[in-house]
């Protein structure tokens, strides 16, 4: 009598393998470390480019209230008439807090990555003898940075705290006098002062290791890889600080 011939069925694993949906290309690549590491540098690149210009821009202080404030009204008037007045500007602010938002998302999946693979640190003085100082600061001087951002933005962007502890009155169009009316309280100064060295701190390492994390790393070009991030670093640090300086000094005001 003939056996019945029995079919099997498909192996679960490799069923489910073939119906799975793939991810997006880039869902998939930021779902890996190293598509983590390129959204830090890339968003990173974005970052380093606006505070070098920021800075940059804000040195026309030094020329007097009518450059600045031109300079500030010239920044709302960015495309226009192709845009409408200020729309560009915020589209600008959008796309840094976006890449911003990203960064900082990118750096915490690492971090919790990093402890996943190696649930035990390790014990002896190496990791001290390896990392930097500024490696090692990374996730606080971004938490300083990141306060200050938030400062800055209710200080000199909405006026929020302008006058707080101080005196005057906050006018949107006069940049000017708002920045001498802020650093005008010493409290305030000196905070951006020492934030903005955090921030010079975590340019450096962050400058240094976008090199790496875009594969940019040969070691021939360390020495200008390192001078690289001490240029740009040491460039914003000197820049910014020079302002709550210049106004406690009365050198503009």
């Amino acid at each position: 009598m003939a056996q019945a011939v029995q079919t099997r069925g498909p192996v679960t694993g490799t069923a489910a393998a073939r119906t799975r949906r793939k991810k997006p290309f880039l869902l998939d690549l930021y779902s890996t470390a190293v598509g983590k590491k390129y959204v830090m540098a890339i968003t990173g690149i974005m970052m380093i480019g606006f505070v070098v210009a920021h800075m940059i821009g804000n040195l026309k202080m030094y020329l007097g209230a009518a450059d600045l404030n031109h300079y500030a009204d010239f920044l709302k008037h960015l495309l226009y008439p192709l845009a409408p007045k200020g729309v560009t500007l915020w589209l600008m602010r959008a796309g840094l807090l976006a890449a911003l938002v990203l960064h900082v998302h990118a750096a915490y999946s690492l971090t919790r990555l990093n402890h996943q693979a190696r649930a035990v640190k390790y014990q002896g003085p190496r990791d001290y003898q390896v990392a930097n100082f500024a490696s090692r600061t990374m996730r606080m001087t971004g938490i300083v940075v990141a306060l200050f951002l938030i400062w800055h933005l209710l200080d000199l962007t909405f006026g929020t705290v302008n006058t707080v502890g101080g005196s005057g009155t906050f006018v949107r169009e006069d940049v000017y006098q708002n920045v001498v009316n802020s650093f005008n309280r010493p409290v305030v100064a000196i905070f951006y002062i020492l934030a903005n060295i955090a921030l010079g701190v975590h340019l450096f390492h962050g400058t240094w290791s976008l090199f790496q994390s875009m594969g940019w790393n040969n070691p021939r070009f360390n020495s200008w890889r390192r001078g690289i991030a001490a240029g740009i670093a040491t460039l914003v640090v000197v820049g910014n600080v020079s302002f709550p300086i210049a106004v406690l000094t009365n050198v503009v005001g």
